[in-house]
């Protein structure tokens, strides 16, 4: 694995822990996703599936197919981010963190993929 890998899982790791958090009650979050048109509770299990994919691309720096399986959660959630930005027409600057996350979660998706 390469230092550069390795910086990478630190980043989406520790990125989807603090967006993961967010979203259990952040005034933020909760004015977010009622705007977006989707209830408390997917809210809530969105950042279940951050916080979850947070501790499998970390603990993946010592196991690849943790890494794989987090990746694959970080790529399926972005896309759904996006799609979701999509629907309500914003532009896509308000998409850009989304698009990021989603390209850094499939460079280690097809960096640990094969560990599937």
């Amino acid at each position: 694995m390469s230092i550069l890998s390795t910086v990478l899982q630190v980043i989406l790791g520790l990125s989807f822990l603090m967006f993961g958090f967010m979203k259990f009650g952040s005034k933020q979050m909760v004015e977010g996703f009622n705007h977006y048109g989707y209830p408390g509770w997917f809210r809530v299990f969105t950042g279940l599936v951050e916080v979850i994919s947070a501790v499998l691309v970390i603990a993946g720096i010592w196991n690849g197919t943790f890494a794989a399986w987090g990746s694959l959660l970080i790529a399926i959630t972005m896309i759904g981010a996006i799609f979701t930005h999509i629907r309500i027409k914003d532009n896509v600057r308000q998409m850009m963190m989304p698009i990021i996350l989603l390209i850094l979660g499939l460079v280690e998706l097809i960096n640990f993929g094969t560990l599937l």
